[in-house]
């Protein structure tokens, strides 16, 4: 699909003026940033607030371990996949908690986990349950997931709705095909949604459950890296819009999130190197060793070894689980997740959705976030060679499309969730391995030598 489509739609022209990304002297200050540090004289929950005008936030800020009822740790490969059997002779799996207060919820991580009903009906509470999935995964695992919510458990009804799949029906219309679904079967306020598929489904899913009746119970059931390692996640949910990517959504937590390794078995190679781009990204902003980890491994992630994979999975859920827990909606910490996706999703909106994977655009516009950095004299050169390195090792694309101008890049990053008070907020590099700012406070050449060195015209 031409991108000119979307580049095109006549509300550009009202709304692009409203930021400007080439130098101004007139700008607009940057918001202040909250920084936050740990202070080892008081308990291990115990977080330090500072406000500080004009200043990024750093990676070092976003390091912070705050004590979480999952005891969150890094481990080493041989440690992430408990081996203890439960009373069942099942396998314990591992677990990763979100600590959210009334909101906290388990990240369960393991092989065959699908085949543990007692998982995921403790986190049913009513008897209606509404499976939400697509065409390509519920041939899968549509029946397996039935069957774990009904087995011993006759009392439960279980209904579904299958959706094409496909980042570009990510939009309004096919979310009301869950809704129209939902009313048909006249499911109540104790119902639960269950996200059955990758980003795309975990994403409408959540939304609607946020929306249905003014909010009901959901779990996620991720069956790609993408959606295991981020996504499925933080309760982030939402559809695109032809203007820009996840502009309407809500903020909206799962019961659980259920990790069963075992469905990336059927995962095509182009979705698992997808999904590898957000492995990457948390090493480069708050996580040097598992980067480094990741360096010395790449070749045995694309092999799709288990216990590399396995790992590669539980640390990153525990990365986000720290981030989400000190900030659930985005005020400022989390968006250091955001790496390389101002750019990314500019690519997805002016590329057309779907062209492209979701991973793939992040890894181009984590390279772009990178040569920006460099550009600014925050980070150096081999930090953006060791960037390139990993993700051509993890055959995801360093550039972006060919057909992507500075004009359509700026059309849509005029519209980004980033942007307060018409300014741009960036996430980039800054120090040593492992630490990232976000920022407004940047000189505006650098963006726009960054967009001429990655563009045709």
């Amino acid at each position: 699909m031409a991108s000119s489509t979307a580049i095109n739609h006549p509300l550009y022209a009202s709304l692009s003026p409203k930021l400007s990304l080439s130098n101004s002297s007139d700008r607009l200050q940057p918001p202040a940033a909250v920084s936050l540090r740990s202070s080892s004289s008081v308990s291990p929950s115990y977080v330090e607030l500072t406000w500080t005008a004009n200043s990024g936030l750093t990676a070092a800020v976003a390091r912070a371990r705050v004590a979480t009822r999952s005891r969150i740790c890094a481990s080493s490969a041989a440690q992430v996949m408990d081996t203890e059997t439960g009373v069942s002779g099942a396998p314990t799996p591992t677990i990763v908690e979100v600590d959210l207060g009334d909101r906290s919820y388990p990240i369960y991580i393991g092989s065959g986990l699908l085949d543990q009903p007692e998982l995921l009906q403790r986190h049913v509470h009513g008897k209606r349950v509404l499976i939400v999935t697509n065409t390509t995964v519920a041939p899968l695992y549509l029946d397996k997931v039935v069957e774990a919510l009904t087995k011993g458990n006759p009392n439960v009804l279980v209904d579904s709705v299958i959706l094409p799949d496909g980042e570009k029906y990510k939009n309004m219309e096919t979310l009301m095909k869950v809704f129209d679904k939902a009313i048909e079967s006249r499911l109540d306020r104790r119902c639960t949604f269950v996200a059955l598929g990758g980003g795309v489904i975990g994403d409408m899913c959540g939304f609607a459950a946020a929306a249905f009746l003014r909010g009901v119970n959901f779990i996620q059931i991720p069956t790609t890296v993408m959606a295991q390692v981020d996504s499925s996640v933080g309760g982030k949910t939402g559809i695109n819009h032809p203007l820009g990517k996840n502009l309407i959504g809500a903020f909206y937590q799962p019961q659980c999130v259920l990790i069963d390794t075992g469905t990336l078995n059927t995962l095509p190679d182009r979705e698992l190197a997808s999904g590898l781009a957000e492995v990457v990204k948390y090493g480069l902003i708050r996580d040097a060793e598992f980067f480094e980890w990741q360096e010395k491994n790449m070749k045995a992630l694309m092999a799709r070894d288990p216990s590399a994979l396995a790992y590669a999975i539980k640390r990153s859920c525990e990365n986000k689980a720290e981030v989400v827990s000190l900030d659930e909606k985005e005020s400022g910490l989390r968006a250091t997740l955001n790496l390389g996706h101002t750019f990314g999703h500019a690519i997805e909106t002016g590329f057309g959705y779907g062209q492209w994977l979701h991973g793939e655009a992040v890894a181009a516009g984590t390279v772009m976030a990178v040569d920006m950095s460099y550009r600014l004299g925050w980070i150096d050169d081999s930090i953006v060679n060791r960037v390139r390195s990993i993700l051509e090792q993890a055959n995801l694309p360093t550039a972006p499309p060919d057909t992507m101008t500075v004009e359509m890049f700026k059309s849509v990053m005029a519209v980004d969730k980033k942007v307060a008070d018409g300014l741009l907020r960036l996430i980039l590099l800054k120090g040593p391995l492992g630490n990232c700012v976000f920022t407004g406070d940047y000189d505006r050449k650098a963006l726009d030598e960054t967009l001429r060195s990655f563009c045709k015209s």
